[in-house]
């Protein structure tokens, strides 16, 4: 398990970030985490990246429409073998599958930890 901080949102209850943006950011860095990974399977030296993801939500309650992202690659790699390290990358990257794949979610009861 890994705690992460989100800070309270200024002046009203919540938190200072909200869900669809915590969503795009675990898809930029899945993304960017597997891009390094398949990088190295591949053989591919990288130096950085920059990736972006956005989405569209219409509404409460409403899921997400339109989510893109982009990534740029800085390497030395011809532009070929930085094109098939995206495609791969974009073909393997966990958080992208799940969102394609409609994985189902549901509400379990809190159970407090026994003492």
């Amino acid at each position: 398990m890994q705690r992460l901080q989100v800070a309270a949102r200024a002046g009203a209850p919540g938190s200072s970030v909200n869900g669809g943006e915590l969503l795009m950011a675990a898809l930029a860095t899945c993304y960017c985490n597997d891009l390094y990974r398949e990088a190295a399977r591949l053989g591919i030296e990288i130096h950085g990246c920059e990736v972006v993801a956005t989405a569209h939500f219409n509404g409460a309650g409403l899921a997400a429409e339109a989510i893109v992202y982009r990534a740029r690659v800085a390497s030395s790699a011809t532009s070929d073998q930085i094109e098939h390290l995206l495609a791969e990358t974009d073909r393997l990257a966990e958080v992208h599958n799940t969102l394609r794949s409609g994985c189902a979610v549901r509400r379990t009861p809190w159970h407090e930890p026994a003492a």
